[in-house]
């Protein structure tokens, strides 16, 4: 993929070339928000948001890391949903309604036993849970470093914060995570449970 070219071309009108940079994209971005909504729905919105906006505002492009620019879209898409949620709590209708015609464990996991797959399906879903309860701000950072593995400058450049907030933000969020988790060890899988000397 030559991204300048495609930004180029999508910024004179070539949807084909902005749909090539959305298909390139739309996994992270949409990871990105899920992990700081907590919720597939309001994540496929926030990433369909994200690039209805990235599209609108392409000719604002002016260099520099497309990525980071489309993540700053994405995450504040994300903050604008929460705040919309803290003002108009609901449930979503999922949650209400049970489908036992699917079940997830039947898809295939490569490899993996049905049992370490269990463990890591139950430690993913702790793990998601202590990441909603982290502030917006410091769960954003740490998606964008733990799980989607970006760099400092660009978490910095995607949160359109100093370093030296990103950082903080980061270290904050971690021991919290942390705390989280040790808090709830008997919720842990029991191979990943601290041994006990």
């Amino acid at each position: 993929m030559n991204e300048p070219q495609l930004i180029a071309r999508a910024q004179k009108g070539d949807l084909d070339a902005f749909n090539d940079l959305v298909f390139h994209y739309q996994d992270m971005a949409y990871n990105v928000a899920y992990r700081v909504l907590g919720n597939e729905d309001s994540a496929s919105d926030a990433t369909q948001d994200a690039f209805i906006k990235a599209y609108k505002a392409l000719h604002q492009y002016r260099g520099g890391s497309f990525k980071a620019w489309l993540l700053r879209i994405v995450t504040n898409c994300c903050y604008d949903l929460l705040r919309t949620a803290q003002r108009r709590p609901s449930t979503p209708i999922d949650d209400l309604v049970e489908d036992d015609e699917h079940s997830d464990i039947l898809e295939n996991t490569d490899d993996e036993s049905p049992e370490d797959w269990v463990d890591r399906e139950e430690l993913g879903r702790l793990i998601q849970r202590g990441i909603a309860e982290l502030p917006p701000d410091q769960r954003t950072v740490l998606v964008l470093s733990d799980i989607e593995g970006m760099p400092y400058e660009e978490i910095a450049a995607v949160t359109s914060v100093a370093l030296g907030t990103v950082k903080s933000r980061l270290s904050r969020a971690r021991a919290k995570l942390r705390e989280f988790l040790t808090e709830r060890q008997e919720q842990l899988p029991m191979g990943f449970r601290p041994s006990v000397e």
